[in-house]
């Protein structure tokens, strides 16, 4: 192990020392490779911890297993998430609701988590400091979140899997076993991802179709709802999502703007870019 990286262990190793040990401590386990990082602290460093995945219900296929095997507590979802979205529609980059209802709510007072701040521009604007206090509802108190791999870089994780010996998920190898630390695990189809969640729907297009077919449901029984009075149907609510960045660019694709003989079939589209038969 390298010096640089020698130094950030001590350091997260301390403090997860540092935590009061007069309760439960959850370690935040999603199956991806930062919260295998931080297990693998948590063990090293003595602490009493219980190794905790939230299934989100929509994670890749293989997750669950993957806890499992590694001794992680399962927690079911009190609704899975084709449910959430027949109750409030569907999820968008701006409307997260899904994270609230399967991911961030609280299990015990402190919680050991693997974020980074070099994930992302935001987290770096977040998060400056290795313990925080988080509230996730109104109805709990603060839950103390311990950051253990904050300033962590990709390449450090590289290195402390390796060094480690550490087994990951599966979608984090390719075909020749080479481990990719640039992969991300996560919810499939998340509007969060870079390309919306296009590529997950293309590797898995029978989420696709459930998500279209719960948008629907919504649709359905919510006729007041924005979501009527702008798109009409499921198929123009998830292409406006996985397709377009703005309502006025997705009105101008379904109307063909000044060329009307240009307009777009929402449902058509998706079955060609996704191929698969989307009727529900």
């Amino acid at each position: 192990m390298t010096p640089a990286l020698q130094h950030k262990v001590d350091f997260a190793i301390r403090l997860l020392q540092s935590i009061p040990q007069d309760g439960d401590i959850e370690v935040s386990f999603s199956g991806g490779k930062d919260s295998e990082v931080i297990l693998e602290l948590a063990k090293m460093a003595g602490i009493p911890h219980r190794a905790i995945y939230k299934n989100t219900s929509i994670d890749p296929p293989g997750t669950i297993a993957h806890c499992k095997s590694k001794g992680v507590e399962v927690l079911a979802p009190t609704i899975n998430f084709f449910d959430l979205v027949k109750k409030k529609g569907c999820p968008t980059r701006r409307a997260r609701f899904c994270c609230e209802y399967l991911k961030e709510y609280k299990v015990c007072d402190r919680a050991v988590q693997g974020i980074r701040r070099s994930e992302s521009v935001k987290r770096a604007k977040r998060y400056h400091e290795p313990e925080v206090c988080r509230i996730y509802d109104k109805k709990t108190s603060c839950v103390q979140i311990y950051l253990p791999i904050l300033e962590w870089t990709d390449d450090d994780v590289a290195e402390f899997i390796a060094e480690r010996g550490i087994k990951c998920h599966p979608l984090y190898y390719d075909e020749q076993g080479n481990f990719h630390v640039e992969r991300r695990l996560g919810c499939i189809g998340c509007p969060l991802r870079s390309d919306n969640g296009k590529s997950d729907f293309v590797k898995y297009p029978k989420f696709l179709k459930r998500l279209i077919a719960s948008t629907q449901t919504f649709i359905d029984t919510h006729p007041q709802s924005s979501s009527v009075r702008k798109f009409g149907n499921a198929y123009n609510v998830v292409f406006h999502n996985l397709f377009t960045n703005s309502y006025a660019k997705y009105q101008n694709l379904v109307t063909g703007g000044m060329f009307p003989e240009t307009a777009i079939d929402a449902k058509a589209f998706m079955e060609d870019y996704i191929k698969i038969d989307l009727t529900i």
